[in-house]
């Protein structure tokens, strides 16, 4: 959805109160106050598993920033991956027909970003978001979940809890 588009301001956030995620999705591409612009789009586009329709909306625009690099290390993927995991929960509207589209092709093109992305990537969370994301996206959500919400250590001690020795070694 354009920026121009009129349907942006009446759009709700993660809380069911209007939320325009507009301002911080131009910041973080201006690279004006972007830690801040970051933060309030974790805030205000979900909550406790709660997402809307402008969650939804910022996902085509996390996936042109994740493909211009400018993914801010892990948010983009993350909070992409935590919008679409919220969204098969019943409580959360669909994606609406005039958005549907869009969405579809913002997760092709963040699964591209996310591969490119593992490519030279180091840091772990970055790593985690990114293959959450291609995981998510290749119909593996369990196998997505379990990449963005455990640590390395905690996905090794469900290994050796479930009786993969190899794993403690």
């Amino acid at each position: 959805m354009d920026f121009s588009d009129e349907r942006w301001a009446g759009l709700m956030g993660g809380y069911g109160a209007p939320y325009d995620p507009r301002p911080a999705l131009q910041a973080i591409d201006e690279a004006r106050n972007v830690e801040a612009a970051w933060s309030e789009l974790w805030e205000e586009l979900h909550h406790q598993g709660d997402v809307n329709l402008a969650s939804y909306a910022a996902v085509p625009h996390l996936a042109r920033l994740a493909a211009a690099d400018k993914a801010g290390g892990y948010n983009a993927f993350a909070l992409a991956a935590t919008i679409e995991q919220s969204r098969a929960f019943e409580r959360n509207p669909p994606p609406p027909d005039w958005l549907a589209s869009a969405y579809a092709q913002a997760w092709a093109a963040l699964s591209e970003a996310a591969l490119d992305t593992l490519r030279t990537a180091n840091d772990p969370d970055v790593i985690s978001s990114a293959l959450g994301v291609v995981a998510i996206h290749k119909r593996m959500p369990v196998l997505g979940r379990m990449a963005l919400d455990f640590s390395e250590a905690e996905r090794l001690a469900i290994l050796v809890e479930a009786g993969w020795e190899e794993a403690a070694a």
